[in-house]
């Protein structure tokens, strides 16, 4: 197993997106980046902890690769603007990559420049590249919150169609 640790604003929308594919074994939501340990959800909202909503994917290289995590993740999500995702707005919805090791934040700042270079957006890719931080487990009622909640105006709003954008554009890696 490997590990990415990943942030792109509300982590309940990465959530429901990485969950989605074969060889993801495990997920979590959590915050990362900050000074403070085991931070709250309110904390955490309050956006003077320095935290990021983050998820933490274990997965199988042999079943997906790092590669093609950050290509879903590019793909889900506006790299280009800084502290927020649509109406999400604070430093804890900053797009963010916490790498594992060098290897991922050199194929992380690969990424980056392949798709500036191909002008996928017309702004610059904002996303940070740290280095590996501590991770702490969000509350358990933000796990897996998409498919408890699917009718909630958020769920239905914003995180439903970034969950038919994957399985349009990346039906080959999608869990049976």
């Amino acid at each position: 197993m490997q590990t990415a640790v990943l942030g792109g604003g509300c982590f309940w929308c990465l959530d429901a997106v990485f969950r989605r594919l074969r060889g993801v074994n495990n997920l979590t939501c959590g915050y990362a980046g900050g000074s403070r340990p085991d931070p709250s959800y309110e904390y955490v909202c309050s956006g003077v902890s320095g935290h990021a909503e983050v998820v933490r994917i274990e997965y199988d290289p042999a079943a997906i690769s790092y590669a093609q995590l950050l290509e879903i993740f590019f793909a889900c999500h506006d790299p280009t603007t800084i502290d927020r995702q649509g109406h999400d707005i604070g430093s804890q919805y900053r797009s963010i990559i916490f790498c594992q090791d060098e290897e991922q934040k050199s194929m992380a700042r690969q990424t980056i420049e392949n798709l500036t270079a191909a002008a996928v957006w017309s702004a610059p890719i904002v996303t940070e590249l740290s280095d590996n931080q501590p991770f702490y487990p969000a509350e358990g009622y933000h796990q897996d919150y998409f498919a408890r909640h699917p009718a909630k105006p958020y769920c239905a709003a914003v995180i439903a169609p970034k969950v038919m954008h994957l399985r349009q554009q990346f039906a080959d890696v999608l869990a049976g």
